[in-house]
């Protein structure tokens, strides 16, 4: 058997790429490493941190996007209590809606990110509470 070796990419179905693509620039840093053009027109992007160790590709499919609305299919991994206390004063700087620092079952949290299709997005840490 073949080993795993983490995670490629996820990928998000988004009513409408360019806003999805703008917002997951302006609040979660993201930079655009692929674009998949079909017949001349922009149907979806792969999104990578500055660090490269996470791609979220978006991929136009408006049928689909409302299903996912209230959910919460990712978990950004952020390193510790102190950088996410850094991720909530950057959301309350952009005016973006989020439940504040919570604990979670083995670390902390900030949820209620939401993308412009209802898409919840978390962050937790990987720093475990004492």
């Amino acid at each position: 058997m073949t080993l795993l070796n983490g995670l490629h990419h996820v990928k998000l179905p988004v009513s409408d790429v360019h806003k999805s693509l703008e917002w997951y620039r302006r609040v979660l840093g993201l930079d655009v490493a692929i674009e998949f053009v079909e017949d001349g027109v922009l149907r979806g992007v792969a999104l990578s941190d500055a660090g490269h160790t996470l791609m979220i590709a978006l991929r136009e499919a408006p049928e689909r996007a409302g299903g996912w609305t209230g959910f919460d299919p990712i978990a950004l991994a952020v390193p510790t209590l102190q950088a996410l206390r850094s991720w909530s004063e950057h959301l309350d700087a952009l005016n973006v809606d989020h439940s504040g620092i919570a604990e979670g079952s083995v670390g902390w949290l900030i949820g209620g990110i939401v993308d412009p299709d209802g898409i919840e997005i978390r962050l937790y840490t990987q720093q475990l509470r004492p």
